[in-house]
């Protein structure tokens, strides 16, 4: 039987719990209980849980702040059921969530699963662009949209299931704050376990709201990349510094211009642009999403190329720990 448990780890985010509470109440399928850690937000959010008491079998649970990871881990332990289906609090599922879910696992033997995210029709325009850059098969390779350009297969946390015996015998999420979601997928391979993509259980994910927040989390993103790399050797991939590579092409290109005053660098970049121009305008329907979308992949190529970059040179060449050169991508102990 394939029960599940769906947790949520949420720091002060009241209106976007309440939009995920109200998708999960809509399910078809109702067998399924929901968890919610409190990782000691700033605001009491116990009135927006009370609201859904009725349409769903819900446990509130408030701790100390230690961050995502470990507030996933607390409430693993108080889960009931035989699957634990991890979503981040700013996501909005379909209403045949759980049933595609459930039906997936009758004909699959993996041990951990996870699906795409994607814009919501409710998005604004700039939600929809940084949506876009992230599942683009430009920027990520398309990897966390679509299954065909999947090969092995990394859950995130936005969208994860882990059988709880398997999470339970890896220990559940590390004390990465940053990167702890394929880092808990590079430990199941690790440790024998199998991970699988579902197609058919996308989720609506808001992400960030604005160009600012979005670099700083994709700057993060590429800072924890050469610490997953530290961690998990044998699943390093030249792909992983494409970013960089990226970002120090494109200063070439400048210098080539104006030193030698050649662009063919330059143009490079220029039908780059163009491409992602008229694939996003194909994908979207929207001129302005489109438009928006080389602000957002630009940003994305270079926040995480310069993340990747910084990270790489500290923990290989000036040989620093991970925990001392970025003491904020690890849990509070």
């Amino acid at each position: 039987m394939n029960s599940i448990s769906i947790i949520i780890a949420i720091y002060n985010r009241r209106d976007e719990l309440f939009e995920l509470l109200n998708s999960l109440s809509r399910q078809t399928d109702k067998d399924f209980e929901v968890i919610i850690v409190d990782d000691g937000s700033l605001i009491d959010l116990r009135p927006t849980v009370d609201l859904f008491s009725e349409s769903l079998t819900i446990e509130f649970f408030r701790k100390d702040n230690s961050g995502p990871g470990l507030s996933r881990n607390y409430g693993a332990r108080r889960a009931k059921n035989d699957w634990l289906v991890f979503v981040d609090s700013d996501v909005i599922v379909e209403n045949d969530y759980i049933h595609n879910i459930k039906k997936n696992l009758e004909s699959s033997n993996c041990d951990a699963f996870g699906g795409a995210d994607k814009a919501h029709k409710g998005f604004n325009l700039m939600q929809k662009a940084i949506s876009y850059s992230m599942t683009s098969v430009f920027t990520t390779g398309g990897v966390r949209g679509s299954k065909k350009s999947v090969t092995k297969f990394q859950p995130r946390s936005f969208n994860m299931g882990v059988r709880k015996s398997a999470f339970e015998k890896v220990g559940g999420f590390s004390e990465m704050r940053i990167g702890e979601d394929p880092d808990l997928s590079m430990t199941l391979w690790e440790n024998g376990f199998t991970t699988e993509f579902f197609d058919n259980i996308g989720v609506y994910h808001k992400r960030r709201v604005d160009f600012g927040k979005f670099s700083k989390q994709v700057y993060q993103f590429g800072c924890a990349r050469p610490i997953l790399n530290q961690r998990h050797p044998n699943y390093v991939k030249i792909s992983f510094a494409f970013p960089s590579l990226f970002m120090i092409g494109y200063i070439l290109g400048f210098i080539e211009y104006f030193v030698l005053g050649k662009g063919f660098i330059l143009a490079v970049y220029g039908l780059y642009t163009f491409l992602v121009f008229f694939h996003a305008l194909y994908q979207t329907k929207n001129i302005s999403i489109a438009s928006m979308a080389i602000i957002s992949t630009y940003i994305q190529m270079f926040s995480y190329g310069y993340g990747f970059l910084k990270s790489w040179f500290l923990l290989n060449i000036l040989r620093m720990k991970p925990e001392e050169a970025f003491p904020r991508h690890f849990h509070k102990n």
